[in-house]
């Protein structure tokens, strides 16, 4: 047996967890060509097909574009701090792709590696995520190539899989079983599982590759088009590198964490003067590198869902998957 909710109800459930002043999110059509993960005002904004990927990712409502870390003033000679509490209202996060909520319990690690974030921790524990499994993938998808796929209930605390008339319902944590507790039906129905796209390359291959040519000289070809404007690493689930700045005046101020790619030509620029990473295709080459050896060495997790959102949001067609596949190139003209 299984549980399932139509799709009326599920947006009935919506409405009530908006009328108990709780933050629902989910995906919104914000006009014909664009569909975002947005808080939504009531149940009917919920968009739950008609597109393949939200232009955006989920990690903005665990990790925002940017926040106060403390406020600071001068008084006289002395300087008083005054703390900043995280808005951490309970938030339900509703139709998230898999690969999105993937995401979230691979970002884990790194916000609770050598120092616990508080504010990370705060919203990570009032969220639920209720995961939407894909009924269709676009050729941008890779979620197969790195061990997901369309019904993957990694990071999740519910799935929701497509099916006749609504959805079947499962729960994989007390979150999820609490939230849908007494909405669901019993049924002798199973939803279908949907085919996922074809694994696009072998991870121990480009392992193998990234450990062994980093000074390759392949990088300079591969990302002649780069721009360098950070829309891959903003749009993507995992990207998380972020940069610590003073905002005020001569009264005081506030110490502000805010969004920051190594996509950026100043991210790694010394104060000397000195770039290490001076090039865009070093850059590039940083990308795929922390993605798929620096960060599996460390947290034994590739920092990368498959969702495609690099390709789609580049404004020259530059992404993840492309990218490893003319490194693929290269290895087969050489090898």
């Amino acid at each position: 047996m299984s549980q399932t909710i139509s799709i009326d109800a599920l947006k009935q459930l919506v409405s009530e967890w908006i009328a108990q002043g709780k933050r629902a999110i989910g995906p919104t059509r914000i006009k014909d060509d664009l569909v975002l993960y947005a808080p939504l005002a009531d149940a009917g904004a919920l968009t739950l097909d008609g597109f393949v990927h939200p232009a955006n990712s989920i990690k903005e409502f665990l990790f925002p574009r940017t926040e106060p870390i403390y406020t600071y003033q001068f008084k006289g000679q002395a300087i008083e701090l005054g703390d900043s509490v995280p808005n951490a209202v309970e938030q339900i996060i509703v139709g998230a792709r898999p690969c999105d909520a993937a995401s979230v319990a691979i970002l884990d690690h790194v916000f609770n590696w050598d120092f616990a974030d508080a504010f990370y921790n705060a919203r990570r524990q009032a969220t639920t995520i209720v995961a939407l499994g894909c009924a269709t993938y676009d050729d941008q998808c890779f979620c197969t190539s790195v061990g997901l796929g369309p019904v993957a209930e990694k990071g999740a605390d519910a799935l929701l899989i497509p099916m006749d008339g609504g959805f079947e319902v499962r729960c994989m944590t007390p979150k999820g079983k609490a939230l849908f507790a007494g909405k669901t039906q019993s049924s002798d129905k199973t939803a279908p599982t949907p085919a996922g796209p074809d694994a696009k390359f072998d991870l121990a291959e480009i392992r193998a590759r990234l450990s062994g040519n980093y000074e390759d000289p392949a990088w300079r070809e591969i990302v002649l088009r780069c721009l360098g404007c950070g829309a891959c690493a903003y749009t993507c689930p995992t990207c998380h590198c972020f940069d610590i700045v003073d905002e005020g005046t001569a009264m005081g101020g506030a110490r502000i964490k805010n969004w920051d790619s190594c996509q950026f030509g100043q991210f790694t620029m010394h104060a000397s003067g000195h770039n290490p990473r001076a090039t865009q295709g070093q850059r590039q080459r940083q990308r795929i590198q922390h993605k798929f050896r620096i960060y599996p060495e460390k947290f034994n997790e590739i920092l990368c869902t498959g969702c495609g959102n690099c390709t789609r949001n580049c404004p020259v067609g530059l992404g993840v998957l492309n990218t490893l596949e003319q490194l693929r190139a290269f290895m087969v003209l050489e090898g």
